[in-house]
């Protein structure tokens, strides 16, 4: 049966099991999920945490409701400074995994497990080619961390849990790091399932935001939703070919979710587009497309609006950004699904912010 570990207790407060011994945890992509991962690690005071950043970092700083939790972080900002660690939560966007060689090299050794906190689904086999002996870990994500400042970042928590890990050994050793802590860890007999749920939610709502340049609020039209449900039930077809448990009332689910959600939120595929960044096509909507061509399954939608935002990073690449640094995805960058919805509109300063940095 399926568990969620809660915890009331604030960060910090969960004793060390007796006997328990230290362990070395790196963070590697300081984005709104990986920042909020990492503060409240370190705040347990259990393990030694380590910040691999693009940026000196001394504190994080959680804001959830009205209270806050500043912590002081170790970072590193260079790869050749990391050594062996216990565990790596990978943070990074999906596509940035390749570029985040150098570091995982350093990182990783055949006794270290590599949970992935990333979008899409088939986490094992895009993360494994890249961490050596060391054991993948994957995890499904459903908490939103918004990066407002350098070393700022705001937690939300829509969901009945935070993150999601498979119910074995590697998925309780998970769980055991955010022991007391205010991230509640579900531990799933269908791990599988729920990636394809939130895969489901993110491969309508990041493209058709980010090719109409618009909020959310744009799936209060009729149309747009019809396009939706489409979309959504080539990748239920798929997903059921693949051997996954959902269902027609999935999709009534995250209709229902989209045309409810505040108008004024959007996506990170949308504030990516809107910041000339490279965006995390392969992860959702590519992934659907490679699915349906190995299962034999036709998804033309899905295909669609894959070839068109293809054509338009294209197109947008043509002009130099600057923020492509080559360094862990520690810049502002909301995450998390559903809920990896940020404030919209122009790309002011506040939400230049909020926009995910550049690839690693």
């Amino acid at each position: 049966m399926d568990k969620v570990k809660t915890s009331a207790t604030v960060a910090g407060e969960a004793p060390r099991r007796h006997g328990a011994m230290e362990l070395t945890v790196a963070v590697l992509g300081l984005g709104g999920i990986g920042a909020v991962a990492a503060g409240y690690l370190q705040a347990t005071g259990r393990n030694r945490i380590i910040a691999c950043a693009r940026q000196p970092l001394e504190r994080i700083v959680i804001e959830q409701s009205h209270e806050e939790l500043a912590v002081r972080i170790q970072a590193i900002t260079d790869p050749k400074d990391a050594g062996p660690v216990d565990w790596v939560l990978l943070a990074t966007k999906a596509h940035q995994t390749p570029s985040a060689a150098p570091w995982l090299a350093g990182l990783c050794h055949r006794s270290t497990r590599v949970a992935v906190l990333q979008n899409g689904v088939g986490q094992v086999e895009r993360t494994a080619p890249w961490v050596g002996e060391a054991t993948v870990v994957p995890a499904v994500v459903s908490y939103s961390g918004e990066r407002v400042g350098a070393d700022r970042v705001v937690l939300r928590q829509p969901a009945t849990f935070d993150l999601a890990v498979q119910a074995d050994p590697d998925g309780r050793a998970f769980s055991d790091l955010f022991a007391g802590t205010a991230l509640r860890i579900f531990i799933s007999d269908n791990l599988s399932a729920l990636a394809w749920r939130k895969l489901l939610i993110n491969s309508v709502a990041n493209p058709i935001t980010a090719l109409t340049l618009q909020r959310l609020g744009v799936f209060r039209r009729d149309d747009v939703r019809a396009l939706a449900e489409t979309m959504l039930e080539e990748a239920v077809a798929v997903a059921r070919a693949d051997g996954v448990r959902v269902t027609e009332d999935d999709i009534s689910q995250i209709l229902g979710t989209l045309r409810d959600i505040p108008a004024d939120m959007t996506t990170s595929m949308h504030l990516d587009r809107l910041a000339g960044r490279a965006l995390e096509l392969d992860a959702l909507n590519g992934a659907i497309v490679a699915a349906g061509e190995r299962l034999g399954i036709a998804v033309p939608l899905n295909r669609a609006l894959l070839t068109l935002l293809r054509a338009a990073q294209s197109e947008e690449a043509i002009v130099p950004r600057p923020d492509n640094t080559g360094h862990p995805d520690d810049g502002p960058s909301p995450g998390g699904a559903p809920a990896a919805f940020a404030p919209a509109g122009p790309l002011t300063e506040r939400n230049r912010q909020t926009a995910p940095a550049g690839t690693v």
